[in-house]
Formats: C-alpha cells, structure tokens, sequence
C-alpha cells in the first residue's frame, strides 16, 4: 500500500471541480457494497490554501483519494466481520 496523500500536497491544487465530482460518483460506486454511502457529497466551491474542499464535514480531496485508494485495493473481495 503507498503512501496516504497528505491533505497540504500542493498537487492537490490541479483538480477541478468536475474531476472531484467524477472521483466522487466512483467512491458512491465502490463504496456501495460495503454501506459507505455520501449521497449528499459534493464539491461544495470553498477552498483551502487553493485546495477544493468536499462538503462531507468539509473534508479535503486528499482525503477523498484516501478513501478511493482503500476502496481500490480492497477491490471485489468478501467483506468479512
């Protein structure tokens, strides 16, 4: 597994909204299976440092990667409790 995205990452700084918008519609759709579910997540046009902010608790993208990198790796095997 690599690295966690750091929430300060200047790289963070080249996504538009309509690509966090797409990045959220996949966490919708792999989050599903496993009862993650933010269906009023959205890109809510405020920013930090130049960074945009997800309105789920005002959250960073990174921390949207974050999740989708967990969820990506986690793929389609069996939840197990």
């Amino acid at each position: 597994m690599s690295a966690p995205i750091a929430p300060d990452d200047t790289y963070l700084r080249t996504y538009t909204e309509p690509e966090v918008t797409a990045l959220l519609a996949e966490l919708h759709e792999r989050g599903a299976p496993l009862g993650i579910q933010w269906d009023s997540a959205a890109v809510n046009g405020s920013t930090a440092d130049g960074r945009l902010l997800v309105d789920f608790g005002d959250t960073s993208v990174a921390t949207l990667l974050n999740l989708l990198h967990v969820l990506r790796e986690w793929g389609d095997r069996p939840w197990e409790s």
